[in-house]
C-alpha cells in the first residue's frame, strides 16, 4: 500500500472514530437523551475531529509504519488524543461557560482505546498474513533477547523471503530464561551451552545481536560460534548504529575482522582537527590500502584541500570519486598522478599546492616479489621517500608522517631493510628542518591488496587447498580503518624524528586465520585443506614490532608507543645512495640488510610525556 492510500485509510478510520466518540459517551451517561439533538455536542463533535486530525499530523501519525509499532508509538497517540480532548474542553467552556468532564473523560478512553486498537489490529494482521509455514525456512537461534533480538526476530517473522525463521533466543540474563518474546522461547541456559542448543534444537542459522558488546566480548563470542560450524551472521556494533551509518537491523556475516576482538580507537578528535581542519594535506599511495583509508578519515574533519597523489591513474581515479560523493563544501579534492620517484615532479607538486601536512604512504611492500627485484624496493622506498620528505622539506610542511612497516625491525628482506633505511633518512632529515617529520610502524592489514586474506578467499572460492608457509607463522594483524586512524593520531604527536610503534595486539598464526576464513564461508577441513608450501624467500617465522633494547610498557597514547631511532649518519647514508646504482641485486641485499641490522641504527625506545 502507497503511503498515500494507507494514509487516506488511516484518516477514514480516525474520522469515524474520533467524530462519533463523544456522541458515544454521552450517551452512555445520558441513554434516554438523543445525543445528534444536540447543537454543543455537534460543535464539540467538529473540533475534536479538526482537533484530532491536527495534532495527528504534527505528530507524525500517519506517517508511522504500524506493523512495527512499539511503545513509542503509543505515546504519540496518547498525545494526540489527549491534546485533541483539550481542544475540545476549551471550545466548550467558551461556548457555554461549561464543560462536560464526565462525558469528556468517557470519549478520552473511547478515542484511546480505538485509536490505538486500530494500529494495534493491523499490525496483528499483517503479522499473520506474513507468519509463513516454517518447514522451508531454516530454523535460526537469535543471540541476544533484548531489544536489539526482538527487533530482528520481528524483522524476520515479517519477511520471511529472508529465508529464515527464528525459533529460539539464547541470553546470559537469568531473568528472561523460559519466557517467550514475540511468540520465541528463550532457552533456559546462557552462551555457556551453544553447541548443545543448536543440537537440541536443530538450528541452522545464528545470528548475533548484542551490539552493546565490546569488540573483545563479541569475538569470544562469534569465535564459540563459528566453531560450531553453523552460518553465523552478526548484526553491526553499537557505535554504528547510533551514528546512523546502518540500521539494527542491518545483519552481515562473520568477517574475519570480527573475530581480531580489537576495540574501537579512540582518538583524540580535537587534536587531530586542529590539524587537518581547513588545511591543504597531502596523501602519498592515495590509490593504495593504507592511503585510500587514511584520505577517507581526513574527510570527516573537514580540510580545505586534499590532494590525492598516486602513480596508478585507476586507483586515484576510483578513490576521488569515491570521495567526491561525501564531499563537503569547503574541501576541494585534487587528484594527483605523479610517480615518487620523479623528483622534479614530487618538488613541483609541493611548490604548488603548500601542503600543511603530509602523509606518505607509498612504498613497495611484497616481500617475496622485492627480493627478486631489489633495485626497484631501492627506487620506491629510499629514493621516493627522500624525494617526499626533501620536497616538504624545502616546501615548509609542518609535519610529515612516512607510513612505515614492521618488517623494518631486523630485516632479514629487502622490502623491510629499504623500509628501515627510508626510517633513517626521514629521522636525519628532521634534525635540521622545522618540519616534524615521523614514521610509524605497524604490521599487517587485514584486507589490503597485499594481505593473505584475499588469496585465501579465492583459493576457498576454487574448491581449495588454502596454501599457508608454515604452520608455524605468525603475524600481526589489524584492521584498515584501525591502521589509518592511528597514522593520523600518532602526525598530531609528533615532535619531530619519532618512530610510533601502533600496539597490533597479539600475533596470530597464519594457520589459525586460514582456519577461521574456511569455517566463515562455510566449509570445513576435510571439505577445503590446508597445505604448506615452505617459506618465501625474505619472509620471517615471527614478525617483530620492536628490537629487544626496545621493549617499552608505557604508551604516549592508547595504542601507540614511540621510540628515537638512532640512525646511521646521513653522510653515511648519502654516500651509499650514490654507490646503489652501481651494485649487483646481491651486493644491495648484503648492504642494505647489514646497514638495518647495525646496533648503532636500532631503535631505542623512550617514553614520552603526553
Amino acid at each position: 500500500m502507497t503511503l498515500k492510500n494507507r494514509t487516506s485509510l488511516l484518516a477514514v478510520v480516525d474520522s469515524l472514530i474520533v467524530f462519533f466518540s463523544i456522541f458515544i459517551g454521552y450517551f452512555l451517561l445520558h441513554p434516554w437523551v438523543n445525543p445528534f439533538e444536540s447543537n454543543y455536542l455537534i460543535a464539540s463533535a467538529i473540533t475534536i475531529f479538526t482537533a484530532h486530525h491536527a495534532f495527528a499530523t504534527y505528530f507524525g501519525l500517519y506517517r508511522k509504519v504500524w506493523e512495527y509499532a512499539s511503545i513509542g508509538e503509543l505515546k504519540l497517540i496518547f498525545k494526540a488524543v489527549g491534546f485533541s480532548i483539550l481542544a475540545v474542553g476549551v471550545v466548550q467552556f467558551i461556548y457555554r461557560g461549561d464543560v462536560l468532564w464526565r462525558a469528556l473523560a468517557i470519549t478520552w478512553m473511547l478515542h484511546l482505546l480505538l485509536i490505538g486498537g486500530s494500529r494495534l489490529s493491523w499490525r496483528i494482521f499483517r503479522d499473520s498474513k506474513f507468519r509463513v509455514k516454517t518447514g522451508d525456512l531454516k530454523p535460526t537461534m537469535i543471540i541476544g533477547a533484548g531489544q536489539a533480538g526482538q527487533m530482528v526476530a520481528r524483522q524476520l517473522l515479517t519477511n520471511p523471503e529472508n529465508g529464515l525463521v527464528p525459533v529460539l533466543y539464547l541470553d546470559d540474563d537469568v531473568k528472561k530464561h523460559g519466557y517467550e518474546i514475540h511468540g520465541i522461547r528463550v532457552a533456559n541456559s546462557g552462551t555457556d551451552s551453544i553447541e548443545e542448543i543448536i543440537k537440541d534444537n536443530e538450528i541452522e542459522r545464528i545470528i548475533v545481536a548484542i551490539p552493546s558488546m565490546s569488540r573483545q566480548e563479541s569475538a569470544e563470542l562469534m569465535k564459540r560460534c563459528v566453531d560450531t560450524g553453523i552460518h553465523t551472521q552478526t548484526i553491526p556494533m553499537i557505535e554504528d548504529i547510533m551514528t546512523g551509518k546502518v540500521s539494527v537491523t542491518d545483519m552481515h556475516d562473520v568477517k574475519i575482522e570480527d573475530l581480531l576482538g580489537r576495540d574501537e580507537v579512540q582518538l583524540d578528535m580535537n587534536k587531530i582537527a586542529n590539524q587537518l581542519t581547513g588545511k591543504t594535506i597531502l596523501v602519498t599511495g592515495a590509490g593504495g590500502s593504507i592511503g585510500s583509508e587514511i584520505s577517507r578519515q581526513i574527510m570527516r574533519f573537514g580540510p580545505k584541500k586534499l590532494l590525492l597523489l598516486g602513480h596508478g591513474e585507476n586507483s586515484i581515479y576510483l578513490i576521488d570519486m569515491e570521495l567526491r560523493k561525501s564531499l563537503t563544501p569547503d574541501t576541494e579534492i585534487i587528484p594527483i598522478i605523479a610517480d615518487v620517484q620523479d623528483r622534479d615532479r614530487i618538488f613541483n607538486v609541493m611548490e604548488q599546492y603548500k601542503p600543511d601536512v603530509v602523509y606518505h604512504a607509498a612504498a613497495h611492500k611484497h616481500v617475496p616479489l622485492m627480493e627478486g627485484n631489489p633495485m626497484e624496493a631501492v627506487k620506491n622506498n629510499i629514493f621516493g621517500t627522500k624525494n617526499v620528505a626533501d620536497a616538504a622539506h624545502i616546501s615548509g610542511v609542518k609535519n610529515f608522517v612516512m607510513v612505515s612497516t614492521d618488517k623494518a625491525v631486523n630485516p632479514p628482506n629487502v622490502m623491510g631493510a629499504t623500509k628501515r633505511f627510508a626510517e633513517m633518512l626521514v629521522q636525519n632529515l628532521a634534525k635540521r628542518s622545522d618540519t616534524k617529520f615521523a614514521a610509524v610502524r605497524f604490521g599487517n592489514v587485514l584486507g589490503s591488496r597485499g594481505s593473505v586474506i584475499p588469496l585465501f578467499k579465492k583459493q576457498i572460492a576454487a574448491g581449495g587447498p588454502v596454501t599457508i608457509t608454515d604452520s608455524k607463522m605468525t603475524r600481526y594483524f589489524m584492521t584498515i580503518p584501525e591502521a589509518s586512524r592511528l597514522v593520523i593520531q600518532a602526525g598530531t604527536l609528533a615532535e619531530g624524528g619519532e618512530v610510533f610503534v601502533l600496539d597490533m595486539g597479539e600475533p596470530v598464526k597464519i594457520v589459525d586465520l586460514a582456519r577461521n576464513l574456511i569455517r566463515l564461508s562455510g566449509y570445513t577441513e576435510l571439505d577445503i585443506p590446508i597445505k604448506e608450501t615452505g617459506i618465501r624467500p625474505g619472509e620471517k617465522l615471527f614478525e617483530e614490532l620492536l628490537n629487544e633494547d626496545e621493549i617499552q610498557s608505557e604508551m604516549v597514547f592508547p595504542k601507540i608507543y614511540v621510540g628515537r631511532a638512532n640512525p646511521a649518519a646521513e653522510l653515511e647514508l648519502t654516500l651509499l645512495m650514490e654507490k646503489l646504482h652501481e651494485m649487483s641485486n646481491e651486493e644491495v641485499k648484503e648492504v642494505l640488510i647489514g646497514l638495518a641490522n647495525r646496533k648503532n641504527v636500532s631503535a631505542e625506545l623512550v617514553p614520552m610525556a603526553k
